[in-house]
């Protein structure tokens, strides 16, 4: 009996030895950043504890393998929801969008926003969100599959003259821990042969070694470069104190065809990396990503000076407008002064998306996210454009690529509009239900809109084009501007269209029985006539100069008699008064479209004067009179 529990206490003593030497060594090798690796003993923990639930998370979260990274995520909230940090609600909320849950995602995305603000409000939609970004970019692009990807990894596409410079790892020489595929190196393949992988070559010897190069850069006249490499140089490795080899950037000059001079920028570090070089349309700037003291969050976007003399001012964190707690990396100027990054830090459709922000004289301004297709729920970064002829790269882990990351072409138009708010010109008042008419040159109509209570406008329009706006409300005069876009599309992007009401306009407009009409002195027909007398000439005369001056103005000639005579009478008389009065507006160069004639007869008396006999003469004269109401 003793013999037997004392081979059970071995067996146990054993087992617990062997679990315990398991997990020391999966820690280890998530500390090295080997999370494949680790994540294979963590999953031989019969014990699975909160840490060892949060690194299994993490070690499939930082892989991209959100399928799992959910379920392991979904296991430490189930049981330790109360004790774990923010971020891992923030991961959580990456990894469900990352497999297209995006109601789920949201819901942890608030949790984890509420943890680290509390009473903080947010009620941000993903799926509202991606819908929104549809309607509101400027941008139209079209993505393209290249047949130069591999069944590798090949991502951070550069130009380099008539080639384009990226990192594969289709090299298969030693294995990288972070995720068991072979170092990277920098390729090369002319932009003409994308389509044919074959034409793919390695880069300079000199530049690829047996660790990482990645994201290289080059000065316009390709005779310098600045690229991303481990920590390594003269054929030695540096690590920092846990054994880990960071990112560096280095530079190299073209010397007789061959790249020398390799050096790494003075500003690199031991225990913080520096990736991802990026410089500005003038090359006196250069823009990179790092972990290095004084970041924001995981890893930021810096600047430094390029100095005349070869030296380097120092690192300038770009601020929380760009950077976020989380992760801003591979930045990219355009020749536009605009600032492309990946983040996903900013609120996006999951993962790492692609933003846009401009570089004015105050700053960078907020970033946009260029939205589908661009951005997917997986990574989206790398991205780098020629303004010249619309086109350009990205890369991305999307799962519909050809494996783990993939470049992809793009070309775009940039669309832009002609935007503002219609407004009364007196009171500046908005003018809700103005119809809004864009015309071309040729005054064809090319779009027009009603504007709702906000009275805003929008149209879509093209470059180097001429345009008109009319705006046009009932009672309102019209108003029309002309305007031109250059070849870059630039135009006054906030037209406002100023409209006056004809009352205000002109005092012989005026609300009258609750009709806006134009004043004149009462005209007078012979008894049982209706030709115009000359003295009805005078004031109709009155009519007509309002109406040229308005040659957009539509009025109704209402001829209305008193209740003396018949009804079938006085209806008829009406008619044949207020055709006449039409005839002799259009006999003065009134457009016979502009007027109506209708007559009212005695139907619409303007006092209690409605049988004969029961008033006084004079009161039966206020009912006979002619009105010019204007409709349009």
């Amino acid at each position: 009996m003793k013999k037997t529990l004392f081979i059970l206490f071995i067996l146990s003593f054993c087992a617990q030895l062997i679990s315990a030497q398991n997990l020391k060594k999966a820690n280890y090798l998530f500390e090295k950043n080997a999370y494949l690796n680790a994540a294979e003993l963590f999953l031989n923990e019969t014990d699975k504890n909160q840490e060892v639930l949060e690194k299994l998370g993490d070690c499939y979260y930082f892989n991209s393998k959100m399928t799992d990274a959910v379920y392991w995520y979904q296991q430490l909230i189930k049981s330790y929801e109360n004790s774990i940090q923010p971020t891992y609600f923030f991961r959580y909320s990456q990894a469900l969008k990352g497999i297209k849950k995006f109601n789920e995602a949201d819901k942890w995305y608030k949790i984890y926003v509420n943890k680290k603000q509390p009473n903080t409000f947010n009620n941000q939609s993903t799926v509202q969100f991606i819908k929104d970004l549809k309607e509101q970019n400027t941008e139209t692009y079209l993505l393209t599959d290249v047949a130069i990807n591999s069944v590798y990894s090949d991502f951070g596409a550069s130009y380099f003259g008539d080639k384009i410079v990226f990192a594969s790892n289709r090299n298969q020489g030693k294995n990288f821990e972070w995720n068991n595929l072979p170092y990277l190196d920098l390729f090369q393949v002319d932009i003409d042969q994308l389509n044919d992988s074959s034409k793919v070559t390695p880069f300079s010897e000199t530049i690829n070694t047996k660790l990482h190069e990645s994201n290289a850069v080059f000065t316009s006249d390709g005779k310098t470069m600045y690229f991303t490499r481990n920590n390594f140089i003269n054929g030695k490795k540096g690590k920092d104190a846990d054994k880990i080899t960071h990112l560096k950037i280095y530079k190299a000059e073209l010397l007789n065809n061959e790249w020398t001079n390799i050096v790494e920028l003075p500003f690199n570090g031991t225990n913080y990396s520096v990736e991802h070089p990026a410089l500005s349309s003038n090359e006196k700037q250069l823009y990179f990503a790092s972990d290095m003291p004084g970041t924001i969050g995981s890893f930021d976007i810096f600047v430094v000076d390029i100095f005349d003399d070869g030296s380097y001012s120092s690192p300038k964190n770009l601020g929380p407008t760009i950077n976020t707690e989380h992760r801003e990396q591979f930045p990219f100027m355009s020749a536009e002064n605009e600032l492309y990054f990946a983040s996903n830090g900013h609120f996006g459709i999951g993962g790492l998306d692609i933003f846009k922000s401009e570089l004015t004289e105050n700053g960078f301004a907020k970033p946009i996210n260029l939205g589908e297709p661009i951005n997917s729920n997986l990574d989206d970064f790398a991205f780098i454009i020629n303004t010249k002829n619309n086109s350009g790269f990205i890369s991305s882990n999307r799962l519909n690529g050809a494996s783990n990351d993939d470049i992809y072409s793009f070309t775009y138009k940039k669309s832009i509009f002609v935007t503002g708010i219609v407004q009364n010109k007196n009171s500046l008042e908005l003018l809700p239900g103005t119809l809004v008419t864009l015309y071309n040159s040729s005054n064809k109509i090319i779009n027009e809109i009603t504007v709702g209570e906000n009275a805003s406008y929008s149209f879509e329009i093209e470059p180097n084009t001429t345009y008109k706006l009319k705006g046009s409300l009932k009672l309102f005069n019209p108003t029309t501007i002309e305007f031109y876009t250059d070849n870059k599309g630039n135009i006054n992007k906030n037209i406002l269209l100023h409209l006056e009401s004809y009352e205000d306009a002109e005092k012989n407009i005026i609300v009258d029985n609750g009709k806006t009409q134009i004043k004149i002195n009462p005209i007078y027909f012979d008894f049982n006539k209706w030709n115009i007398r000359p003295d009805a000439a005078i004031e109709l005369n009155n009519v007509v100069s309002i109406m040229k001056k308005y040659p957009d103005m539509v009025i109704e000639i209402g001829a209305h008699t008193d209740a003396r005579g018949t009804e079938k009478y006085n209806l008829e008389l009406s008619h044949k008064r207020a055709k006449s009065v039409r005839e002799y507006l259009v006999s003065q160069g009134i457009s016979n479209n502009n007027v109506k004639s209708v007559g009212y007869g005695e139907t619409q008396p303007l006092n209690n004067c409605t049988k004969p006999g029961m008033c006084k003469s004079e009161a039966y004269d206020i009912n006979r009179r002619c009105e010019f109401i204007i409709l349009n």
